[in-house]
């Protein structure tokens, strides 16, 4: 298993400034904790939606990656969104998911079929380009080469148990600023805004 926010740091070495992130939940947290950026999309709203939104954003945005930082659990809510987002075909979206088997901010209730879900498979079945699995820290680098050196729609689905404890900061990704930040900085006028909740 891979420390989810170990994982995190390893992965912002991949994320270059234009691109969209789009993370839900705990890992929504830990991320915005450890790379905060106007270009991180928080506002995702109901429980599975991150991969539509970032299909929509792919979709609209076709000269900038979008990258979505998913949960099995989240994802298992909108599993039909694969289906969709292989049928559009864009290639610049890719799609982590952090697979831990539990809904872990809403009382850590196990994921249905956590042990036999395999993710990877059914974004493949699907029609996705590309997806794989990984579960160990020392093979991510290798696996993140391959999932963002290649056209999308591409899935890693990756092993993790939690790490440190970042706030969980409800308030921020709820409210407007969080909104009216990545707006700006989605039209090219970035302006920082106070209270953001995200630590440096």
């Amino acid at each position: 298993m891979i420390k989810r926010d170990n994982a995190l740091r390893l992965l912002k070495g991949w994320v270059a400034e234009s691109d969209i992130v789009v993370a839900v939940y705990q890992t929504l947290f830990d991320w915005m904790a450890i790379s905060p950026r106007d270009l991180n999309y928080v506002s995702t709203g109901a429980m599975g939606q991150g991969s539509s939104h970032g299909l929509g954003l792919a979709l609209a945005n076709p000269g900038r990656r979008v990258i979505v930082l998913d949960g099995d659990g989240s994802l298992l809510m909108n599993l039909g969104a694969l289906a969709t987002i292989a049928d559009a075909a864009p290639t610049n979206l890719h799609h982590l998911v952090f697979v831990n088997g539990t809904y872990e901010v809403n009382g850590a209730h196990p994921v249905p079929s956590a042990d036999l879900l395999d993710f990877a498979a059914i974004a493949l079945g699907c029609g996705y380009r590309d997806a794989a699995n990984c579960q160990n820290e020392a093979d991510l680098g290798d696996v993140l080469d391959r999932i963002f050196g290649n056209p999308g729609p591409s899935l890693l689905a990756l092993g993790v148990e939690p790490g440190a404890g970042y706030p969980r900061d409800y308030e921020y990704i709820h409210g407007p600023e969080a909104r009216e930040q990545f707006r700006r900085a989605l039209n090219g006028t970035v302006e920082k805004y106070p209270g953001t909740g995200a630590a440096a």
